[in-house]
């Protein structure tokens, strides 16, 4: 069994969006590549109660090449009343963690729709404007590495 490392990271994109930015990386680079169909459990809060459901979560997993065991997981759920929000979880090899890593992830982010640890005001005052996942977004993509200011689009 291969070790790995997860990173679970809150974004502002839809999961479809996640997942074909690391297809199109894939067959660029030529790896082989297996669909995930998988569930986990999320909390709901209504009013102050959490209600605990389950969503369904979208994947891509490589097998082989020098990123053998890297896995996308996203999915997204409705924390309270309204406003969705996005989760992305990479599950990443100790061969391909480093450098790899890193040049990964910056072209994974430069090729989503939008940035993906900013939301609008619209969005946030939807969601909830002071849950703390707007926060953790941006700190775990800087602690990643990625460059918080110059975030570009490959459109």
């Amino acid at each position: 069994m291969v070790s790995s490392r997860t990173i679970e990271i809150p974004v502002s994109i839809n999961p479809t969006d996640a997942i074909r930015a690391m297809r199109e990386i894939g067959e660029s680079e030529g790896w082989a590549m297996e669909r995930i169909d998988d569930s986990t459990i999320v909390q709901r809060w209504a009013i102050i109660v959490p209600i605990t459901r389950s969503t369904r979560v979208l994947g891509i997993q490589v097998n082989g090449g020098k990123s053998d065991g890297l896995i996308l997981r996203t999915w997204s759920f409705i924390p309270g009343s309204a406003g969705r929000i996005s989760f992305v979880s990479f599950s990443i090899p100790d061969s391909f963690d480093g450098l790899d890593w890193n040049d990964f992830l910056e072209e994974w982010v430069s090729r989503l729709p939008r940035c993906p640890w900013k939301w609008s005001f619209i969005e946030r005052s939807v969601i909830g404007y002071l849950i703390p996942e707007f926060r953790i977004s941006r700190k775990r993509f800087a602690n990643e590495g990625i460059d918080l200011n110059k975030w570009k689009s490959s459109d």
